[in-house]
């Protein structure tokens, strides 16, 4: 059997690796256009900020190493720039030489990877994308010729992460996007406090800014603002290539990835696609989806090793769970976020919380901001965001297998997590999201949502903060009055209102104090993950509040 591999990196590599591991007869030939095969293609950022000193630490592997262990016939410099699906046979050709050759196969796979999104503006050739090794190179070349000062464009993790090294390197550093806020996986709320390390870190955000031009030594935005700029990042975003597998008269999906089935099979069986250019299955709605994370295309490469070798193989629908340092913050997601949630007619359950990273009497614990969006039906986990110093990747991960195992969010209380004062608490935070969910779900308390409240004021309810004096004048929703939890029973006679919004600082004594005060007769509802939650959102910074 002869196979083909357009394509290294997680996807090609993985494929070629898993089924020599399987059949050691296979011919297997690897063409790979650029220099380098086998890579790891997230740590170019922290190449570019020197926190990864040597270029070699990023090379995982070689042509020569490949073939010494596997026995793959690995090409580098060599481009398919065409696939013959009917007689079964790619076009070559050697970059190195310019000799174009043809090679028949039996079975071709298809890792093309995605390309960086350029947009077209006026001076954009000035920009450097960050995608593979030629890229951090060129980019590495111009930050060690000292720029003062650098514009990124575009909010999302690599653009987040360039910036970040950026600042490393000393370089005065802006970042500008169309959108409202940073990393968009995430929800207003929860990427303000991304936006605000970011900005304690000297990263200056222009935020609902378009950049019109680049210029030679600045870039122009919308407004007319012009950022001073000696070093231009690009990275609006990845669009899968897909040039290949159109030209051969493939499928191409409704989200523009090469489509295909369970087994990675494209709409001609002898040839499968893997990676950032195919379409993935959402696990939550099975729409098409584009997922470009080196996980599931690791994950694809062994499937279809395993579907050409004729193992048995799951299916593998997309999470879409994604983790990001931002200077001290781990910024992390899975699932679904409630913007498209709601954009989808879908109306979550949330939940904010706001625990500490291990038990607070154990010294070094840090406080956690976690959301958990809930299916307000049978209690399915949709989706969870968490930031925080520390902490968040390991609750993330076990929601994220939460979500795969089909365990709901109140059944999460369940789970029997490690616990030991220096890594957790007693109740676990996943428990308590867990504990939350079912309060909510059953009707023992109803919440109240950050973007609710104002709303909520001006139809006449009453917002009173039952934290203590002292932090109530430290900062607090404007127009609440404060009614410290242990005097509520002496002080029924200050609730003015027919609807009342309890809050506190994080939501765990707002909880306390409705179930009390809705036993004593007055409709209380919790402002879920209390001032905390509020302070960091979109109407905390649009209202200028004290504090």
């Amino acid at each position: 059997m002869k196979v083909l591999i357009v394509g290294g990196v997680a996807g090609g590599m993985s494929a070629a690796t898993r089924l020599r591991r399987l059949d050691n007869d296979a011919e297997i030939i690897v063409f790979e256009k650029s220099g380098h095969v086998s890579y790891a293609n997230c740590g170019l950022p922290y190449f570019v900020g020197g926190v990864i000193e040597e270029r070699s630490a990023l090379l995982l592997q070689t042509p020569e190493s490949l073939h010494q262990r596997f026995r793959i016939d690995v090409r580098v410099h060599h481009e398919v720039v065409a696939v013959d699906a009917e007689a079964k046979r790619v076009t070559v050709v050697n970059h190195d030489t310019g000799e174009t050759s043809s090679v028949d196969y039996d079975v071709l796979v298809l890792s093309p990877g995605a390309s960086p999104i350029i947009p077209p503006i006026p001076g954009i050739a000035r920009a450097l994308p960050l995608r593979n090794v030629e890229d951090v190179e060129r980019m590495s070349l111009a930050v060690a010729l000292t720029p003062r000062h650098a514009v990124v464009i575009g909010g999302g993790f690599i653009g987040v992460e360039v910036a970040e090294n950026l600042r490393h390197r000393g370089i005065d550093t802006s970042i500008v996007d169309v959108a409202a806020q940073v990393l968009d996986p995430l929800d207003p709320e929860m990427a303000q406090l991304a936006a605000q390390e970011l900005e304690s870190n000297g990263i200056r955000l222009h935020l609902g800014a378009a950049v019109v031009a680049v210029h030679e030594s600045t870039v122009e935005l919308d407004s007319g603002e012009l950022l001073a700029a000696d070093l231009v990042v690009v990275a609006v975003g990845m669009r899968p290539e897909t040039g290949l597998a159109r030209d051969a008269g493939l499928t191409i999906g409704p989200r523009g990835g090469i489509a295909v089935d369970d087994f990675n099979r494209t709409s001609v069986h002898t040839i499968y696609a893997v990676g950032d250019a195919v379409e993935k299955f959402d696990a939550l709605d099975a729409s098409s989806t584009l997922v470009p994370l080196a996980n599931i295309a690791n994950r694809q490469g062994r499937v279809v090793a395993d579907h050409i070798a004729r193992r048995p193989v799951r299916p593998l629908p997309a999470i879409g769970t994604v983790i990001v340092k931002v200077f001290g913050l781990t910024i992390a997601a899975t699932g679904w976020n409630e913007k498209r949630l709601v954009a989808a007619g879908r109306t979550p359950v949330v939940i904010h919380a706001h625990p500490g990273s291990h038990a607070a009497y154990y010294p070094g614990a840090k406080d956690m901001a976690l959301k958990l969006l809930i299916d307000p039906t049978d209690g399915t986990i949709l989706g969870a965001q968490g930031v925080g110093p520390e902490g968040v990747d390991k609750r993330i991960d076990v929601l994220a297998t939460a979500i795969r195992g089909g365990i709901t969010a109140p059944e999460l209380a369940d789970l029997e997590l490690a616990y030991a004062p220096p890594f957790s608490s007693a109740k676990d935070p996943v428990n308590m999201l867990g504990y939350i969910a079912e309060n909510v779900l059953t009707g023992l308390v109803r919440t109240v949502q950050w973007n609710e409240v104002e709303a909520m004021q001006s139809a006449g309810a009453q917002v009173v903060d039952v934290r203590t004096a002292k932090e109530f004048a430290g900062g607090s929703i404007p127009g609440a009055v404060n009614i410290p939890l242990d005097e509520l029973r002496e002080r029924l006679d200050e609730f003015q209102a027919d609807h009342v919004i309890v809050t506190c600082q994080v939501g765990k004594r707002g909880h306390t104090a409705v179930t009390l005060l809705n036993e004593l007769g007055v409709g209380a509802s919790n402002l879920d993950g209390g001032y905390e939650t509020w302070r960091n959102s979109p109407s905390a910074k649009r209202l200028h509040p004290v504090g």
